[in-house]
Order: C-alpha cells, then structure tokens, then sequence
C-alpha cells in the first residue's frame, strides 16, 4: 500500500477502506452526527488491530466539517466555535478536570510562516488566568479555571525539540490537563481549513509533512493530552494526482463506453499513478506542501474559532461576553 500523508484519522480510515475495499475495520468504530448543519464524524480506534490498519495510537479522533472561512461573520465564527466547544468540552468531561485544576495550552508551530502559525495566534486569544489565580485571587470570579499558555516554537528557531520545552514546563508547573493546537497535513484539497480533529491521543508534530519530532503524549509527559488541529496544507504531488483522477473520470464519462480509449482509461491503476507521479516530481520539488492564497484571513478566522471554543469549554460558569472582559 502507498503510504499517503495525512494527519485525520478520518483521511486514514477512508484511504484503508478503499484499498482494502472494505468500509468494515476491525477494530475501528466510525459514528456520525450534524449539529447545525455540520457533520462531526467519530472515529474509535479500539485495539492494536485497529491501530496496524489506521497507522494511528487508539484513542478516540472527533472531525467537524466546516464551511470554508474565507469570508465568515462573527455570527458564524461564534455558532461553530460553540459547536466545537460542546465536542472539546465532553473530552474533557472524561478527563474529569475540576475548576482548582490547571490547564496547560500549547500553540505548536512556526509563527512566521502562516500555514504553521495557528497555534501560536489561538494562544494569543485565549483566556489566561493562571496568574490570576494565584497572586490576586480575590480580584478574579469564582469558578474560573487556572489556564496557562505557550507558544514553543519550532526547532529550527530555538534549537531545541519542543517535546523537551514542553516537558521541562510539565515538571515545573505541574498542569492536569495539556491541550495542544497544531496545523495538520491532509489528504484531500477540500478538507483544508474546512476541518477540524480532536483527539485525545496527543501529537507528533510535523508528522503529516514527512517531519516527525517528539511525541507529546500521556505517555511521555505523565499528563493527558487532548490535541485538536486543522489541516493548513495538502501534499502537491498527491494534489496532482487528484486533479489528474478528476481529469480521467471526466474522459471516461465522455468516451463510448466499450472502445478501446475506454477501456485503457479504465485499466489505469490510480494507486500506481499516484506513486509514480510522486517519484517523478520528487526530484524538482521535493516535499512541496500547497496551501490556499487567502491563508492569511483563513488562519486569522479559524485561531478565532479555536480560541473562543477553548475559552468556553475551559471556563463554562461564564458567558461569552464575560470571558471577553479577560482577554487583552
């Protein structure tokens, strides 16, 4: 099987269930559901079967599909962030996180470079209150979680792996919870920035553009982890191949069914062309990742939504407007 790039587990089911010509995995369980409209697919992943096929660490993966945010009104930014809270919000209902806790939020990527700055811009819009918390304590309403924030960087920047500034963190403070956000690589064209994953297995950064570093996990920090990200990025060559799929489909609905044009259209092995089509670009452009020209609004949006979700879910005895009063 050709391994494909993708970080949604979603992305990893549909791509083994093609191949495999099954939609049955063996240690997987999908659901689906729609709040307002927008699909929210659930993917268990339950046992070590499950994770050969999904190439994935069990644990339960949560996809919302949204409407593209090129152009989104406050109103929308604030139906879907407070869809996305529900869904973060029941996560961490499981981890049985109470207000004394502490939350850790981590903004994984690289600010300077917009498709990998979503991280860091959501931790520039949320609601931190852990200093609050613990120097003026009687200026601050009751209720309010401790949440911290940090944006590590990338080890190209700081030279140093952001798993091991992230655990140096874990052993000073202390925190109960670590959410991480992060751009993700996906499969398909439309899923960028029209999806949102929460999983609560952790993270490899960088591991959806051939790039892995350390994993940041309950495993290697002692503490769980809930990881939510969106796709930013597609693999060129994987796009090529897409387009030329589409391009094939078209001349094989056009031809006469039967002629030999036909046929030869219908012996092509997708699987192999694409394969084929990556080993011939590899040498000119490399690990070429594509993103859409309007990045600069779309990441601003999404931070926007990320942010106000994660704001509401980590501090649910307030309201919106009260939140806001917090954030400078």
């Amino acid at each position: 099987m050709f391994n494909v790039r993708t970080d949604l587990a979603i992305e990893a089911k549909e791509i083994y269930s093609k191949q495999s010509k099954n939609d049955t995995i063996e240690g997987v369980i999908v659901s689906n559901k729609e709040d307002e409209e927008i699909k929210i697919t659930r993917v268990d992943i339950k046992d070590e079967k499950g994770e050969r096929a999904l190439n994935k660490p069990r644990g339960t993966y949560i996809t919302l599909d949204i409407p593209k945010l090129t152009n989104y009104d406050p109103e929308d930014v604030e139906r879907v962030s407070r869809i996305l809270s529900k869904e973060v919000g029941e996560v961490i209902k499981n981890i049985k996180l109470d207000e004394s806790m502490t939350t850790l939020v981590v903004g994984l990527g690289n600010w300077n470079i917009t498709p990998d700055a979503l991280g860091p811009k959501v931790i520039s819009k949320l609601m931190i209150t852990r200093h609050l918390k613990q120097y003026i304590p009687d200026s601050i309403d009751e209720g309010i979680r401790p949440v911290c924030g940090v944006a590590p960087g990338v080890l190209g920047i700081t030279g140093i792996e952001t798993g091991e500034i992230i655990k140096g963190i874990v052993e000073k403070i202390k925190p109960n919870l670590i959410i991480c956000i992060d751009a993700l690589a996906s499969r398909k064209m439309e899923r960028v920035n029209a999806t949102i994953q929460i999983g609560n297995t952790g993270i490899s950064p960088g591991s959806g553009v051939g790039n892995k570093r350390m994993e940041i996990s309950e495993r290697t920090l002692g503490v769980p982890v809930i990881a939510l990200g969106v796709p930013t990025v597609v693999d060129a060559a994987t796009m090529a191949s897409d387009t030329i799929d589409l391009v094939i489909d078209e001349m094989i609905k056009e031809s006469t069914s039967g002629s030999k044009f036909y046929n030869m259209l219908k012996t092509i092995d997708k699987g192999e062309k694409e394969k084929m089509i990556h080993e011939l670009l590899d040498p000119y452009i490399g690990n070429l990742m594509v993103t859409p020209k309007e990045v600069d609004m779309i990441i601003d949006t999404l931070s926007n939504i990320i942010a106000t979700a994660l704001n509401i879910a980590l501090q649910p005895e307030l309201e919106l407007k009260e939140i806001s009063k917090y954030i400078s």
